[in-house]
Formats: structure tokens, sequence, C-alpha cells
């Protein structure tokens, strides 16, 4: 396993249009990170997410959307395929990153670094399912990890708090 990098904000990462960046551009933020996929039952959140986004953006709030085929073949759709399906149904205007392993052998650095620092129940670090949620402060600091369950409204304090 690769080692963990020092900041949040120098993990690479690929955009939906695959193109090299970090976190970097988010500094000073206050970061959703979510595990997404077009075939879930918990999909109808991005309504929310969007609404959170919509909503918070002016104040320095930011989701970050990375699509993941790991549970069930929920996102088998390609990047352009993804990206036309969250504007299309959902109106999506928050930036959303190239397909990503959130578990496994090949768990992409920024998951590796979240579970870490937010393990989930009873310690395990598995992203159990789409639509797990990690909230980061203006400091690059993951504050809390959610479930998949929990919905963007039940998150709306949390993120206040921290804005």
């Amino acid at each position: 396993m690769a080692a963990q990098p020092q900041s949040l904000y120098n993990i690479e990462i690929l955009t939906i249009k695959k193109e090299k960046t970090t976190l970097a551009p988010y500094k000073g933020k206050v970061i959703l990170i979510v595990n997404t996929a077009s075939g879930c039952g918990f999909t109808p959140q991005f309504e929310g997410l969007e609404k959170l986004y919509k909503t918070y953006q002016t104040k320095g709030f930011v989701v970050l959307g990375f699509p993941c085929n790991q549970f069930a073949g929920q996102e088998p759709l390609n990047e352009a395929g993804i990206e036309n399906f969250c504007r299309i149904n959902y109106g999506i205007t928050f930036p959303m990153f190239s397909k990503i392993d959130v578990n496994g052998a090949h768990t992409h650095p920024l998951y590796a670094y979240l579970k870490q620092q937010a393990p989930g129940i009873l310690g395990s670090e598995a992203i159990k399912w789409n639509f797990t949620k990690f909230l980061i402060d203006r400091n690059g600091n993951v504050i809390r990890r959610y479930a998949p369950a929990t919905t963007p409204q039940t998150i709306e304090s949390d993120i206040k708090g921290l804005l």
C-alpha cells in the first residue's frame, strides 16, 4: 500500500473528463465527499446533495461526487454517461470525478485516506455501500462519516456548523 498523503489536498484525482487534478482547489472549503452510483436505491439522494450545494456554495461549501461500481454493479456507465445522467436526471452542478474503487486492492488513495481518518461502525474501514459520505472542515480535517441511508437533509445542520 502506498504511503498516506500528508494532506487531503495533495491527493491526485481525475475529473469526470479524466483530467488530472488534486483537491487543492477546495482548500478552505467545507467539503462533502460522496461515492455515487446511477443505479442505486439511494441515487435519489443526488437531489438533496445538489440542493445542499446550491444553498451553501456561496458560503464556501462543495459536494464532490466519486462514482463507484463496486456495489452490485450499480454504476455501469462510463464517465460521459455518468455526467449526462447526473445533469439530465438531477441537474447536478457540483463537481463529479472519474470512477474509482473505494474498497479492495485498488482502493483509490483518497478513500484510503478518508477511511483511515473516519472509520465506520466498530472501527471498520470498509465502505459498505454507495452514498457513504465524508464531511471535511475548512482545514482538511475529516469530521464525520455518514452511512449511505443518511440523507443529505440530515447532514445540513452539521454543514451549517462548519460554515
